[in-house]
């Protein structure tokens, strides 16, 4: 029986993937080079930089070209960078721009006489449509078995109860690096993931979700990976929509995610079938399943995408698995009561809840090359250029270990009085946000400066956060 359910669910992986609606890589080429940076979203969408939409229309028969050029538009002689209401390339697609009409309601145009390539074409079947689109009913044909969300439907968007302030200020001066960012944030207790913009300390709305995040990573800016306590999905939310533009479904529980940017994937854990899995994020399908050996947890990704490092939730087994070695698994050791695991210079850093201990080991051999006494309960661990943060609970500091020399350079103290939790590295930059259950606090850590330069107010538990540019709504 378990056989029988293997096999269709990775029938459902190969089929996911066949739904992908992928844009001809020529034609991506011959839009880019007048909108340089257009987002080709994978379920088919195409925005423009400035937020203009175009919906793609997939010929029957599409024309394989040498070179991409337009056949004709809607209004007719119009060039590309006109952005016309309509496109005809060469190939047989169609591109409709998604307009606005005398009542405000967002639609295509309807041209009387409809050119073959439009009456005949498809709108991606798996395609997120921008609530609220009419689609005219002389082109109803254009949309098969695709789901028209109603303009009622509000997305994930749901208003957060607000605190009443009396002469308290709300605002929050952010760093430099952190200007115009966007924090999603989950508390851990609640289903709905608050969104704060930088500037403030109090939510603004939130994104409802069917479950308690367990883990939610970005990716690109664009999309949120996450997944529930009690769910069997990988939910992607697109930012831009703010709606839930691909459920991917597992057979068991999905719960820690890593993603490797450079290679445009994720991986997945699943303790419940001593799995992970990969997910393609061009196609946001399922890729590949990874066996491994016992229940995984505390999943760490090395700097250069070639390892993962786990450990067995059962036996307090740490394992590696070499991702460009064909998944070759190695066993590490035992190793009681793990909190961390981090990697650098070719060697593992694995901090213990309860020993307030640093081993040090050598990749190659397993040997241990020291251990160091460090703060008491260490409770998170990054590993940053060359160097590693270890995070300490009990007294609110962060240790500072050099991965040439293996000695500890800084003790950097919070001064909080509260009970810091994990340090969450910001993309893009030198700094790292510190979170904390107990004070209504969070700290920005200069990783290369190796200090705190910023301590700020925030009005809900951070139990994971993901940081972002804003995002321009394409739902208005």
């Amino acid at each position: 029986m378990r056989k029988l359910i293997l096999l269709l669910f990775f029938i459902f992986i190969s089929t996911n993937i066949s739904f992908a609606a992928k844009i001809p890589a020529n034609m991506q080429n011959y839009i880019n080079s007048t909108f340089p940076k257009t987002e080709f979203r994978f379920d088919g969408v195409i925005i423009l930089p400035d937020a203009t939409l175009y919906l793609p229309l997939f010929p029957a028969k599409p024309q394989e070209v040498d070179n991409i050029i337009i056949k004709s538009t809607i209004p007719a002689n119009k060039r590309l960078k006109d952005k016309p209401e309509a496109i005809i390339f060469n190939n047989n697609f169609a591109l409709l721009k998604v307009i606005n009409d005398a009542s405000g309601k967002k639609t295509v145009i309807s041209p009387v006489n409809a050119p073959d390539e439009i009456r005949n074409g498809l709108l991606p079947q798996d395609m997120l449509v921008p609530r609220g689109l009419i689609i005219p009913e002389n082109l109803k044909g254009i949309i098969g078995n695709l789901n028209i969300t109603l303009d009622e439907n509000p997305g994930l968007k749901v208003e957060v109860p607000q605190v009443k302030h009396t002469n308290v200020q709300t605002s929050v001066t952010p760093v430099p690096a952190l200007k115009n960012k966007t924090f999603y944030i989950a508390t851990g207790y609640s289903k709905n993931i608050q969104v704060i913009n930088s500037e403030s300390k109090s939510p603004a709305y939130a994104l409802s979700q069917k479950h308690v995040p367990n883990s939610m990573k970005g990716y690109n800016n664009k999309f949120l990976l996450v997944t529930g306590f009690g769910s069997n999905a990988l939910n992607v939310i697109s930012l831009a929509d703010e709606d839930v533009i691909k459920e991917i479904l597992f057979t068991t529980h999905p719960e820690e995610i890593l993603v490797d940017n450079a290679k445009k994937i994720a991986y997945v854990s699943s303790p419940e079938d001593s799995s992970i899995y990969i997910v393609n994020l061009e196609t946001m399908t399922l890729s590949k399943q990874i066996k491994i050996n016992g229940m995984c947890e505390r999943l760490t990704l090395s700097a250069d995408g070639t390892k993962i490092f786990y450990v067995d939730k059962k036996t307090n087994e740490i394992w590696a698995i070499e991702l460009d070695n064909n998944y070759l698994l190695k066993d590490i050791g035992k190793f009681p009561n793990v909190s961390k695991i981090a990697f650098s210079n070719n060697k593992l850093y694995i901090t213990s809840r309860t020993k307030n201990h640093l081993a040090i080991i050598d990749y190659d051999t397993n040997g241990l090359i020291a251990e160091i006494e460090i703060t008491a309960k260490p409770v998170d661990m990054l590993a940053f250029e060359n160097n590693i943060f270890i995070l300490g609970a009990e007294g609110n500091v962060i240790q500072v270990i050099d991965t040439k020399t293996d000695e500890m350079t800084d003790t950097i103290y919070l001064n909080t009085n509260g009970f810091a939790t994990n340090i969450y590295p910001i993309e893009g930059t030198n700094l790292a946000i510190i979170s904390d259950t107990r004070a209504s606090i969070y700290c920005v850590l200069d990783m290369i400066k190796k200090e705190v330069i910023k301590i700020s107010p925030i009005e809900v538990p951070i139990r994971t956060i993901v940081v972002t540019d804003k995002v321009p709504k394409i739902n208005k």
